[in-house]
């Protein structure tokens, strides 16, 4: 884990560095298990973690409201005073935030978290804790 994680950790720089005003990018389980990060600490990333694995939970109950959807979540966007958080679905049980200020391109940031989830969606693949059901 310890070597895939060094690996996620430099694709996830590119992916900050190549959109202007982002300024963290993390990857995460579905139950808020911090794999990945660039542009912020290892608490502020399993604080970010933690609170992606709820909004994922509650979007996911959100998307059964949907009669002909699939129930899966796969992309929540938030703004808030001073920027955006964009939390998309990046594997089976796998998801990658990203954290930018307000002059970000919303375009560019959701272009190249969907490039970085087809290039390696399936490395992502977390499998579940034992006893956990699948989201």
């Amino acid at each position: 884990m310890i070597q895939q994680r060094t690996n996620m950790d430099w694709m996830l720089r590119d992916l900050a560095e190549s959109v202007p005003h982002a300024r963290h990018a993390i990857v995460l389980s579905a139950d808020g298990l911090r794999l990945a990060q660039y542009g912020t600490d290892p608490d502020t990333a399993d604080r970010l973690a933690a609170a992606c694995a709820g909004l994922q939970s509650l979007a996911h109950a959100v998307g059964h409201e949907f009669p002909h959807g699939d129930g899966r979540m796969r992309l929540v966007v938030i703004e808030v005073g001073g920027g955006f958080f964009y939390l998309m679905a990046a594997g089976s049980r796998a998801f990658l935030a990203v954290l930018a200020d307000e002059g970000v391109d919303a375009g560019l940031v959701g272009q190249r978290m969907r490039d970085l989830v087809a290039r390696i969606g399936e490395h992502l693949t977390t499998p579940a804790r034992s006893g956990e059901q699948i989201a």
